[in-house]
């Protein structure tokens, strides 16, 4: 395993996946933002099809649902492309492989979890023809949570440590993460309507998810669950043949947020139902291979602080750059060994999506 694949910059990611798909001769359609990046670089979801389009089996590989999370998704990404034996794994006539580079490009590049218009994605797919999921825990923590002067002081944490005492652990972390409607420049915003990427998404199911039979995804993510650690988490219908079938293929170890055995809150909203909505002919399975990078405590610390700043522009450049920096080194630990166990793992889970498949 070559650990150059993963990339400093999201322009630098972006080319590294692209010149990937050339060496192996696939095209790559681009779904160009409307923006631009940290940097005045163009951003794009670009979306790479190794295989048949009509092929039953469709497996899919995802990265950078949340923004700045993409660093590890990315690579896992180049490092599949550029593995000749993976390749040749996959070359097969009943079968297509689907890459999708940098789902949210605009967080990728400006070092945001959310999109650019503050959204949570991994929250976004709600029916928003139906009255919004209520998240009344939010908007009791929110105050404590989302601070007027950043850094805080001992007084914010210690109210930050009686919510934990009144809501318990998991408690707190599901009413600050599940999502919520009610605050546009607050953390995890579900949005008042499908954000780009949601939009984007699905049309590239409509293009190439439709044909399928059976489809497996893989949605690569970081931030929780111990240090170069790849939790598996079941995403899907909560039924006990779906369920049992991804541990079949995934092994026991799979989690299940909504068994409360997971590292992630049970969300609102996720990027599984926009799938399973597209794509509703196939047997589904799938998962999020969520790498644990630095302890929670300092990952909620980078997400307070990066939040602050997008409510704070003003702020010294010198204060940016710092909160920014913290920002990325909780979503992407960049050291040889937690590059190496990322690798392997995504490799494994890969192989396992695979063999699924054929199960």
């Amino acid at each position: 395993m070559n650990l150059s694949c993963f990339s400093q910059s999201y322009a630098q990611a972006r080319q590294a996946f692209l010149a990937s798909c050339a060496q192996r001769g696939l095209a790559v359609e681009s779904h160009i933002h409307p923006l631009t990046g940290r940097d005045g670089e163009q951003l794009a979801i670009d979306v790479a099809l190794h295989g048949n389009a009509d092929a039953p089996n469709l497996l899919v590989l995802s990265s950078g649902c949340h923004g700045v999370e993409g660093f590890c998704g990315s690579g896992v990404q180049v490092d599949r492309l550029n593995d000749d034996a993976w390749f040749a794994a996959t070359q097969r006539d009943d079968l297509a492989v689907l890459y999708i580079h940098a789902l949210n490009p605009y967080g990728f590049s400006h070092l945001r979890r959310v999109t650019h218009e503050n959204v949570d994605l991994n929250r976004n797919f709600v029916d928003f023809s139906q009255p919004l999921p209520d998240n009344a825990e939010y908007r009791a923590i929110a105050p404590v949570l989302l601070p007027k002067k950043w850094p805080v002081g001992s007084g914010n944490l210690l109210q930050l440590l009686g919510l934990t005492l009144r809501y318990g652990r998991k408690g707190l972390q599901a009413g600050i993460s599940r999502g919520q409607h009610s605050d546009p420049k607050g953390l995890f915003f579900a949005g008042s309507e499908p954000t780009w990427s949601n939009l984007r998404l699905r049309e590239i199911l409509r293009k190439y998810g439709q044909s399928c039979q059976r489809l497996a995804w893989v949605d690569v993510h970081t931030g929780l669950g111990p240090r170069g650690y790849g939790e598996r988490i079941y995403k899907g219908k909560q039924n006990a043949d779906d369920i049992a079938r991804c541990r079949r293929w995934w092994g026991n170890a799979v989690t299940n947020a909504a068994e409360g055995n997971s590292a992630s809150a049970d969300l609102n909203g996720t990027i599984d139902l926009g799938v399973m909505a597209e794509c509703a002919q196939a047997q589904y399975t799938g998962v999020t291979l969520e790498y644990g990078t630095l302890p929670g405590k300092q990952v909620l610390s980078a997400l307070r602080g990066e939040q602050w700043l997008y409510n704070h522009p003003e702020a010294p450049a010198a204060q940016h750059q710092l909160i920014k920096q913290q920002m990325r080194d909780a979503f992407y630990v960049d050291a040889d060994d937690w590059k190496q166990q990322v690798l392997e793992q995504a490799k494994e889970v890969m192989e396992q999506g695979l063999a699924g498949l054929y199960s």
